[in-house]
């Protein structure tokens, strides 16, 4: 098939991005096949970088190394930055030690920490050795910071300025500068210590006269962060103030680099997989779906199954020591299923906006009693309405008052106790300073499966006995 004849016409009112990365994807393995090296560089010319790297991770580990040759350098470079980390290290197996270095060397700074906390230490070790110095110590300086922090996420490649330079010097200073920065958008003013003293807008700076000085149009109040900072509140910050940028600086405050907001995005979505893996019981990794071995995968969800397993047992244990309720009433276990599955759902519901509050900071540990009572006042009417429809569900089905009675009294109880334990328990965990995900919906279910069965086998005794 020659290659005009699968041409992609690559319009955004037409296709969307996946369908796009998709056709793509299936164009560029079916020229690789028929070994058509030619059509498959001129299909990727007119294709952003981050869309060539989803199609080359989709295909084989061989093509993989063969598509990405047939990029032009430059673009190379910025493709390979978006690839997923195991298909960086496979391209570096492949790779030519030239090859190799070329793009490492050309990699952003923060970009190059990040792949070589991935790669084994001897790799990082012998690369850094071949780095120009420049990139060197630019790698060096961030690897020295503590993971997870703002020093170990930024870039020390940021334009500065000084006080007394006129506008028309700085303007000439990026125009020298810009194509090695990060960006050039906001400009901060260092004195002769490099401490940070202001910062100033590209859109300042241009509005201004030429003789005017950047002293006297800078901004003075800047918010920047520590090289400590947690990435965490690094990401909070810039979300918070809308920035493109966040200045860091040392103990000493000098300027020393930045956190730039597409580094933000890649931080949120990490902390938000990590979230939504916690609260469901799973242990977070770093590679995509369908990247991790199946056993990897097992062992990372066994874990928490194995706790919830034991834990059920207590479950068991309630239940058989009220036996003799239920052999006077068999009719009560049928609704065991429903109590607490009903109340898990509840307490999974109020664990999840207590959590996700917590992590937005919009709940504190100075609102833990409004949010505790407002959420067992929310129990309450979910168990008020819940419980009336199956009580009345219930005596349709048995036609037993005091079970239906018995069956709609729980709900009530197993809805308020149920959201109140959704609701503190995460709030404990973070008082403590453990992560609040740690409590999660699979743990505070099977509490509330514990004390559901509990307080519905004795509201039903207690009934029965008035009875």
């Amino acid at each position: 098939m020659a290659f005009e004849e699968t041409n992609i016409t690559y319009s955004a009112q037409t296709i969307s991005r996946q369908e796009l990365r998709e056709l793509v994807q299936s164009q560029l393995k079916l020229l690789l096949e028929q070994n058509n090296l030619e059509g498959a560089k001129a299909l990727l010319v007119p294709v952003q970088p981050a869309d060539i790297a989803d199609a080359i991770e989709g295909l084989p580990e061989t093509s993989q190394v063969i598509a990405f040759r047939l990029l032009p350098k430059a673009e190379a470079i910025a493709v390979y930055e978006h690839l997923d980390k195991p298909v960086q290290q496979s391209l570096i197996q492949e790779f030519k030690r030239q090859d190799v270095l070329d793009i490492v060397d050309q990699m952003s700074p923060d970009d190059r920490v990040r792949l070589f906390d991935e790669l084994p230490a001897k790799i990082v070790a012998r690369l850094l050795e071949q780095l120009s110095l420049e990139e060197r110590q630019a790698t060096a300086l961030l690897l020295g910071y503590e993971a997870g922090t703002a020093g170990r996420i930024m870039t020390p490649e940021y334009i500065s300025l000084k006080e007394d330079w006129t506008v028309s010097q700085a303007l000439e200073r990026i125009r020298q500068l810009a194509n090695n920065s990060e960006t050039i958008y906001y400009l901060y003013v260092t004195d002769a210590a490099r401490r940070l003293t202001g910062i100033l807008s590209l859109r300042g700076l241009v509005v201004a006269q030429p003789e005017q000085t950047i002293g006297e149009i800078m901004v003075r109040e800047v918010v920047h962060v520590q090289t400590d900072t947690p990435q965490e509140e690094v990401a909070r910050l810039i979300q918070r103030y809308d920035f493109l940028a966040l200045p860091v600086v040392d103990t000493e405050q000098r300027l020393v680099g930045i956190v730039t907001v597409d580094d933000v995005l890649d931080i949120l979505e990490q902390e938000t997989t990590k979230d939504i893996y916690t609260l469901g019981g799973v242990q977070s990794g770093v590679d995509s779906y369908f990247q991790t071995n199946l056993l990897t995968v097992a062992r990372r969800r066994v874990t928490w199954l194995l706790v919830l397993l034991i834990t059920n047992t207590a479950t068991s244990a309630v239940i058989r020591s009220q036996e003799d309720v239920l052999q006077q009433v068999v009719a009560l276990a049928a609704f065991i299923p429903l109590l607490i599955g009903t109340g898990g759902n509840v307490g999974a519901q109020s664990s999840t906006v207590v959590i996700r509050g917590l992590n937005t900071e919009e709940i504190s540990q100075t609102k833990a009693f409004q949010v505790i009572r407002r959420e067992a006042t929310a129990g309450v009417l979910l168990g008020l309405m819940l419980g009336i429809v199956v009580l009345v569900w219930a005596y349709f089905l048995q036609g037993n008052l005091a079970v239906a009675i018995s069956v709609g009294i729980s709900l009530v109880s197993i809805s308020i106790l149920a959201s109140v334990a959704g609701s503190t328990l995460p709030l404990i965990f973070q008082n403590f300073r453990l992560d609040p995900a740690l409590m999660s919906a699979p743990f505070i279910t099977t509490i509330v499966d514990v004390l559901g069965v509990l307080i519905y086998l004795n509201v039903a005794q207690f009934i029965l006995n008035l009875g």
